[in-house]
This record gives structure tokens, sequence and C-alpha cells, in this order.
């Protein structure tokens, strides 16, 4: 589909060609193991075994590569299956990565339990400074990973900046775009080499559904991760695949009012006596406010702060929210709250990515803001 289509069209388009046999204008749920051969090898459109390719997925993986401008889309069963399928693919034995200082706490125990077994090294580097993320590369640095918006206490990396590090190093630059969203921001376009999303989060956008994706600007790269894809097999099914293409058309009007709800939350937290930071990129006063603003289209809908107290305070104001759902996730038209040191993050509790005690992280959702801002007064005290 042409790349002269806004990101609108492209969201609601790209992949979405109407069914050949009955004129639906949705792509059908693909609820098959495998496919009728016109011969030995005589398959139609390509599809055999849908561990290998299923039209729902496709139509999905085609969607992902349109809107972030990549040449490729593969889509899998959750974010960590796409980064457990990417490290494999770009990595070995005695190769490095430099990871951020700021991470999901299930990608840090990615690299820190599972990969690090396999004879990988890894250094922490704070991303928002490309001269920290230099020091760290070595001769044998394969990938630099960032999220930016980071998780949990919204970091901003200039990607370009970083994606000129990599180059110099003749290392792949991997963007985490969970946070921000396609619609948000275009790694790609800014030099990254792969695009990581957990598709759970704002592609779906209702939490009824758990994926994940990897884009790349490399078609070459694309189907060596394609390869490992079918031979590792962490796969989205085809409902899940027709969930999050389905949350992919609205992504441009609900990462809106994300947005604005995020600011307007924000705005009151700064202001409210018990509230010693307020973590926010939209923020003037955010160190990462002027990147943020340059690669970014909004700032997102998600906010952390740090409460007086300490641990306990943090707790107890995640504990008395109510319209704020308690829970894990992110990315819902449903707003939650969390407690990152005991939730979300507890893998990294004792590393260098450990987060403070004080903490608490919010998905801003696109309920109204006043309700919502209600809420959180109420749970401060």
């Amino acid at each position: 589909m042409s790349d002269q289509l806004s990101f609108e069209t492209l969201a609601i388009h790209a992949g979405n060609t109407a069914d050949p046999l009955t004129g639906a204008v949705v792509p059908p749920i693909y609820q098959v193991s495998t496919y009728k051969q016109d011969g030995v090898g005589g398959l139609r459109g390509g599809y055999e075994y849908s561990r290998s390719a299923n039209p729902t997925r496709t139509a999905l993986e085609e969607n992902l590569a349109a809107i972030e401008g990549g040449r490729r889309g593969l889509a899998f069963a959750s974010g960590l299956a796409a980064e457990d399928c990417l490290l494999r693919t770009l990595l070995h034995p005695g190769a490095h990565v430099v990871i951020p200082n700021d991470a999901y706490g299930g990608t840090f125990r990615l690299f820190a339990k599972v990969v690090k077994r396999w004879g990988v090294d890894y250094s922490v580097a704070d991303t928002s400074d490309p001269a920290a993320v230099r020091a760290e590369v070595n001769d044998r640095t394969k990938v630099i990973w960032v999220e930016t918006p980071s998780n949990p206490l919204l970091g901003i990396t200039d990607i370009a900046a970083v994606a000129d590090v990599a180059r110099t190093a003749g290392a792949r630059l991997v963007v985490d775009n969970t946070f921000a969203s396609p619609y948000l921001q275009q790694p790609i376009a800014l030099g990254a080499d792969v695009v990581v999303h957990s598709l759970t989060k704002y592609m779906g956008g209702h939490s009824d559904v758990v994926g994940g994706a990897l884009i790349t600007a490399d078609a070459e790269l694309g189907e060596e991760l394609a390869y490992h894809q079918n031979a590792m097999g962490a796969i989205a099914g085809p409902f899940d695949s027709w969930l999050v293409l389905r949350g992919i058309k609205t992504l441009p009007v609900r990462m809106d009012r994300h947005s604005e709800n995020a600011a307007k939350v924000a705005e009151l937290l700064t202001r409210h006596p018990k509230v010693t930071q307020v973590l926010y990129p939209g923020l003037p006063e955010h160190p990462g406010h002027e990147i943020a603003a340059k690669q970014m289209k909004a700032f997102g809908g998600m906010v952390s702060f740090r409460v007086q107290g300490g641990e306990e305070a943090a707790v107890e104001v995640c504990n008395r929210a109510k319209l704020f759902t308690l829970g894990e996730s992110l990315g819902g038209v449903e707003s939650l709250v969390e407690h990152p040191g005991r939730m979300t993050h507890a893998s990294v509790a004792g590393s260098a990515l450990e987060v403070p005690a004080d903490l608490v992280r919010l998905s801003v959702g696109i309920e109204s803001a006043d309700d919502l801002l209600a809420d959180l007064t109420q749970a401060l005290g």
C-alpha cells in the first residue's frame, strides 16, 4: 500500500484487503492449522501450515510494517516471544549487548537470566546520553537496545543520535516502541534497525489480547527473523491477530485521547503537595522534553510519580484508587495503576535497573479526564 497515505488511513486499510471469496471488508479469522494442497507442493497463496503462515496473521504483519514504515512485520505470541526470537537471531555466544538503565522488568530478566546463560554479555547504560552508550560499546557489541519512553521512569532517548552510535559500532539498534506506539513515534525513520512492540498494550488497546511484534528496516533481516519465527514457533494465533488488527484501526484516536488525558493528570500531580516528582515527557521540566517533542507527535498516556512517605505510601495510593484499576499491563482504554517495585519490575530488584520504592505508575485511559483527576485526588488523600 502506498507510503503516501496518512497514518490514520494506513491503520485502517493496510493489510485489510477485502476477502476475495465473499467480499468481507474485515479479514476473516482463519482458525485453521493446515491447508489443502493442489498436488504435492501446490500451495494456495503460499499457505501450508499455520505455524509458518496464516492469512489473518499475514494481514496483521502487513499492517504492522506499513504503520511503522518498515520492510517486514512479524507477529508473535507475546512481546517477550518477539524479543527472544530477535535476540537468538542477532546474537551468538560471546556477543555483547548494551541495554538501558531503565527498561521493562521482563526484558531485563530475559537478558540477565536467559540470554546470559547462553554466553551473551550485557552492559547497562543511560541511553538518554549517547556518550554513555558509546562508552559501553566494545568490539563484541551486536545490539544496542533502547526503550523510549522508558518503562517505568519515562526516560527519553534521542533515537537518531544513538542510531549513529550503533552504525559506527557495526551494531543493530533495537527500539522498543511500546509506550509511544507507531502513531506517536517512528523509530525506523530515525535510524532504528528493528522496532519491538508488546501488541498487548496500545496496539491491541482493549486489555483482551496478548501479543508481540518485530518490524525491520531491512528486508533481508526480516527474512532471517521469519525463518527463526517459524523454526521456534511462538507465533500469534489467528484470533489474537484479528483482535490486534481491530485495535490498530482506532489507534490514532485513542492515542490522541490518552495523551490529552495524561497531560492533565501530570499537571494535577505537579501541584499536589504529597507528590515529590512527576515523570512525564510532556512536562517542560522533564530532562528529555525537547528530544521527545522533536521525535514524538505527542507525549503518550504513561505517567509515573513519586510520593512522600516512601514505599508504603506509594502502595496505599495504589490501593485507594477506585477508577484507576490496580493491575499490571498498560495501554488499554481503561486506566490502570500499579507499584512497579512490587509488580512489573520486581525482577530488577538489586540490579542497576532497580526502580524507586516510592514510585507509582499510571496508564492513563480514555475515560473522562475530570473523573480520573477526582480519583487521583482522593487516592492521594
